[in-house]
Formats: structure tokens, sequence, C-alpha cells
């Protein structure tokens, strides 16, 4: 069995990138040592979970349009060998998430991963394909929060900016295989607005999350915020105004800020 092929059905950088935002939310909120690798081992197996689902689902698409980095699809990664990881993950995502504590597990089986299982599983066709995103993401910091002693709910800004920085991320995430998708009946919203809307719509989402973090906090905000919302004001004139692959990579910058922002808020 070929572990390579395996790590890249589990959409690696996403599955990492959402682990290591929940990591340094779980330290900027000093849960303890125990609950920080309950908390990463938990979101890492959500992840798992959600990544090598859709690549299940979507084998027979990827197929049809010739997808040769996706290794169920090329024959490399076998059928059976997929659906044993994803059983694997899924159990161990359940027992590790409520390890947690209850509030923290349900949110994070619900909101989190289970958002990610509909999208896969249908709404990613749809008009409301951004909506999966932005529930998980909006969702995160209380997995973080509840699992803290004593339990408490995340600040309303933190909130709010997760669940835009989902939505913008889901735009960025969608527009390299927005021709590939459209050939297979996939029409989320990214594919419905096009690619250089969908551009603008990632990058007013997440200024206005950039906007929530460094204003909704009561008192003054910190000059570090000050800082991070005009580097991503100066990167959103470049999303705006750039040409050829600019405006995607401003985005994806802007998208990091505001991970920074949140966790310093959080």
């Amino acid at each position: 069995m070929n572990t390579t092929a395996l790590l890249r059905a589990a959409h690696l950088g996403p599955t990492v990138a959402v682990t290591v935002v929940a990591a340094l939310l779980a330290a900027a909120a000093d849960v303890g040592p125990a609950t920080w690798v309950l908390v990463v081992l938990a979101v890492l197996t959500g992840q798992l979970t959600i990544g090598w689902s859709n690549d299940l689902v979507d084998a027979r698409r990827d197929r049809q349009v010739g997808r040769t980095d996706k290794p169920l699809a090329t024959g490399e990664l076998p059928r059976p060998v997929a659906l044993a990881a994803v059983s694997s993950s899924a159990a161990a995502c359940v027992v590790l998430s409520l390890a947690l504590g209850w509030p923290a597990g349900l949110v994070h089986l619900g909101p989190c991963v289970g958002s990610g299982l509909a999208y896969n599983l249908g709404l990613k066709s749809t008009r409301w394909s951004w909506l999966p995103y932005a529930v998980a993401f909006a969702s995160l910091p209380a997995v973080v929060t509840l699992a803290a002693e004593p339990p408490a709910l995340p600040p309303w800004p933190v909130v709010v900016a997760g669940g835009l920085l989902g939505v913008g991320a889901h735009f960025v995430n969608v527009l390299p295989d927005l021709d590939d998708d459209a050939a297979t009946g996939v029409r989320g919203l990214p594919h419905r607005l096009g690619a250089r809307r969908s551009q603008r719509a990632a990058t007013a989402v997440l200024v206005t999350g950039s906007l929530a973090v460094v204003l909704g906090p009561p008192g003054v905000p910190a000059t570090a915020a000050w800082v991070a919302l005009g580097v991503t004001l100066l990167l959103a004139v470049a999303a705006f105004s750039g040409t050829g692959r600019t405006p995607f990579r401003a985005a994806v910058g802007i998208a990091l800020v505001n991970v920074a922002m949140i966790t310093m808020a959080g």
C-alpha cells in the first residue's frame, strides 16, 4: 500500500492547515497539555475523515475528467484501503472528540465535521456550497473554549471572523478546480459567480472578517491588530486590481493574516 497516495487522498494541505489553526487556538486559550493534545488529535482525525470521504465520493467524477493527482481515480490507492482509513479516522474522531467533554465533542462532531461531510455528500454542488465552510470555521473556536476549564463560548468577533474565513477559504480552495468541477456538474456558488467574481468575493468576506476581529472587541485595538488590518487592506487592493495569479495569491495572504488575527483574539 502506497502511504504517500493515502496521504494525498486525505487533502493533506487543508487537513494540516485546519489542524494547525486548532492547535494555535488551543495554545492561545491555555487549555493545558492534555487537552491541547486531545484538541489537535480530534481535529486531525476529523479533517482526515472529511478528506478521505471527499475523494471516495468524487472518485468517479475525478476519473471522468482525468485527474492524475487523485490516487483513487488513477487506481494508485485501492478503494478498500481508503474505506478502511476513513472508517478508522471517523471512529477515532468520535472517541477523541467526546474525550474533550460533551459540549466540545458535540460541537466538533456536528457543526465542524458534520458540515464537512454534508459538503462532500451534495452541498458542494448547490448555491449553498459556502455554508458548510462558514458553519465549520465559525464553530472551531468553540471546540477549544468549551474544552477549557471552565467551559465558555468564544467571543462573538472570533466566531464571526471564523465563519467569514471559512467562506473565503471555500472560494479560494475551489478556484483551481472550477473548470473540472463544471465539466462534471458541480455548480457551487463560486462556479455560478465565475473565477474573477469569486476572487473578489473571497477578498471581500476575508476583509470583513479582519474588521470584525479588530473593531468588534470592546476597547482600543492593539497596535498589532492595526498593523495586521493594514496588511490586509494592502493585499485587498492587490486582489481587486491585480492580474494573473496576483488576486488569488493576495486572497490566500489575507486568509493567512486572518488566521493569525483570530488566534491572537482567541
